[in-house]
């Protein structure tokens, strides 16, 4: 038997949108696209939604509207995706490196004052595999030195703080629809946020700088001539991406309770195993579940996380890792000497951490084929 790591759910609902999308011939960003912003904003509770082609964009977009500037510094956790920290070097400005919690993989909001420096000006926390990272400590820290937040909530659709929905909590919001996420566009974002400038700004950057409405110039209610009145990016999204979205969000709680129900019996078979060490979520928020990371204790194993995802694959579970920390890609250890030393705990987790297979349409026998060789090879390779 062969379990993928992830495989998308995809239905009739989602191949009727982009039929229908084609049919009607406007397959750019237009009144699909809209409609999706709206649908997004009304589910999550924010005021303006952004639709753009990658979660990356959205991070980049807020950036610029909260006015990053070369030699600026922001603040980004260890271990997160490279997207996170490499659209701070777009500005010029550096991103700042702080340590996780050894138990969720969130960035460690007792960190955060140690690096603060008079060019700090924004903080990106990632909600690690779906779980909100302590937005209340990171957003009283953020006022205090008067610093803007971006989430990185990539893996956050649906999650809630506090019984706040993300998408509301931060200064601005990204969230990924890459075909690996909780709900998928193939490609895709969108970035929210509760001010009305910085959602018109956001509007104007996406495409072009071009002056608003720009997209109606090839309808009947736009005309050949447009402005440009910034300078922008071509990150807009499209009506074919936006027709699979509108489906996908309708789907979003089903997909999520699924997910939990895999990650309920993923924890069942594997707590107080010595083996292994599962991923703790804090009682006052509610998980996306989009990954399973499960870390290895390596003092009761003979094999490293390494030969361990061989194992399984040979078993027939592909398995992978979340994730590589921003300091061990050259690139970043080079132009800005990060050290691992310097990171102990992400270096830590990076040791022992490996993701099971997550998603909706795993059937039971597939969820238990997994836990049973991964039960197997801790009885195999335990000390």
């Amino acid at each position: 038997m062969i379990v993928p790591f992830f495989k998308p759910s995809i239905g009739e609902e989602e191949i009727s949108g982009v039929v229908e999308s084609l049919k009607q011939g406007w397959l750019t960003m237009g009144q699909k696209t809209f409609q999706f912003e709206q649908n997004f904003c009304k589910y999550v509770g924010a005021k303006y939604g952004i639709a753009v082609n990658s979660c990356t964009a959205g991070l980049h977009l807020g950036l610029r509207v909260i006015g990053i500037k070369p030699g600026d510094e922001v603040i980004v956790p260890t271990t997160t995706f490279v997207a996170t920290a490499e659209v701070v070097t777009y500005f010029g400005a550096k991103p700042v490196l702080v340590d996780v919690e050894r138990e969720t993989h969130l960035l460690n909001p007792t960190l955060l004052e140690r690096v603060i420096t008079d060019r700090t000006k924004g903080i990106i926390p990632v909600h690690f595999a779906g779980q909100p990272t302590d937005m209340e400590q990171i957003l009283q820290i953020a006022h205090h030195y008067n610093l803007k937040v971006i989430e990185d909530a990539a893996h956050a659709l649906p999650a809630t703080y506090r019984g706040k929905r993300v998408g509301t909590i931060g200064d601005l919001t990204a969230f990924s629809f890459y075909a690996t996420k909780t709900i998928t566009t193939g490609e895709g974002g969108m970035i929210t946020t509760n001010r009305e400038d910085w959602a018109e700004q956001l509007k104007i950057l996406r495409l072009h700088g071009i002056s608003k409405d720009a997209w109606k110039r090839y309808s009947k209610e736009g005309s050949w001539k447009y402005d440009v009145i910034s300078n922008g990016y071509k990150y807009n999204t499209t009506d074919l991406n936006s027709s699979l979205g509108i489906a996908q969000l309708k789907k979003a709680n089903q997909f999520w309770r699924a997910r939990k129900r895999i990650v309920e019996k993923y924890n069942s078979a594997f707590k107080g195993r010595e083996e292994l060490i599962l991923y703790k979520i804090k009682p006052d928020r509610e998980s996306a579940y989009h990954l399973y990371p499960l870390k290895l204790n390596l003092d009761a194993l003979k094999i490293d996380r390494d030969r361990f995802i061989e194992e399984l694959k040979q078993r027939g579970v592909y398995a992978s890792v979340h994730f590589i920390p921003i300091y061990r890609f050259s690139y970043y250890r080079e132009r800005y000497g990060y050290r691992p030393e310097k990171y102990p705990v992400s270096e830590w987790i990076f040791n022992r951490v490996l993701s099971l297979p997550l998603y909706p349409s795993m059937e039971l026998y597939e969820v238990e084929y997994v836990i049973d060789k991964v039960l197997d090879i801790i009885k195999k390779y335990r000390r």
